[in-house]
């Protein structure tokens, strides 16, 4: 399928998915039922399940599909597919069923008070954190709490949730913005570019329905040194 070229065109929803077989089309389903004028760009980062299967077989769920045989990472993924958007804002949706894409409106109302980045927070209170769907590890929890206050001395901000998968950017911003990390530690880059920028970042409350490892979530310790070390060299350079 083509993606859409229409300036009225409000959203590009990019999608960034390895082995996610079991939630991809339900996901799909959900973005596909909020009322915006939106295209979904699902990048397949070297599934080695049925997800590339399922895909193909429901292409009638998303616009542009980008397949790659090697899995390179979340940020690889999410370079490539902001780099072919064409929305007026960009938001990351992971393919799990962690976030609710309901949240769309939350972070896109912001922009009409002039915010050109808008990130949702787990923290803020407000949003539905109630069913977790499995506990979420504590280990995750507090990485994501050091990490984010490390962020904010760093970067001089004031965010309570500065890993969270819904980013919501001006196009025009993000794709200017040179991108290089391949895997998680696109969060710490982009939020410290867009700090280095002089852009101020809105955070508003969402959904949050964690799930554990044994359930699939990918991210590990290994990733919070990693954001460490990207957002020290971002700053610096």
């Amino acid at each position: 399928m083509k993606l859409k070229k229409n300036k009225e065109l409000e959203l590009s929803v990019i999608i960034p998915l390895f082995n996610e077989q079991d939630t991809i089309k339900t996901i799909l389903e959900k973005i596909n039922n909020i009322n915006i004028f939106k295209e979904i760009i699902v990048i397949n980062d070297g599934s080695n399940d049925n997800s590339l299967k399922i895909l193909k077989s429901n292409d009638h769920l998303y616009d542009y599909l980008l397949s790659f045989k090697k899995n390179r990472g979340k940020g690889f993924a999410c370079k490539k597919g902001i780099e072919i958007s064409n929305g007026k804002f960009v938001i990351i949706q992971d393919a799990d069923l962690e976030y609710n894409p309901k949240n769309y409106i939350d972070l896109l109302n912001e922009t009409k008070n002039g915010y050109k980045v808008v990130y949702g927070s787990r923290v803020l209170k407000g949003g539905d954190v109630s069913n977790q769907g499995g506990l979420r590890p504590v280990l995750s929890k507090f990485a994501n709490f050091i990490l984010t206050k490390l962020s904010n001395f760093i970067n001089k901000q004031k965010l309570t949730d500065a890993h969270t998968c819904y980013k919501l950017f001006d196009r025009n911003v993000i794709q200017k913005i040179d991108l290089h990390e391949k895997r998680f530690a696109f969060c710490p880059e982009v939020t410290t570019k867009i700090a280095k920028l002089g852009i101020q970042i809105k955070e508003v409350p969402i959904d949050y329905f964690g799930r554990s490892y044994k359930e699939g979530k990918k991210i590990k310790l290994k990733d919070a040194f990693e954001a460490i070390f990207a957002l020290i060299k971002y700053k610096l350079f």
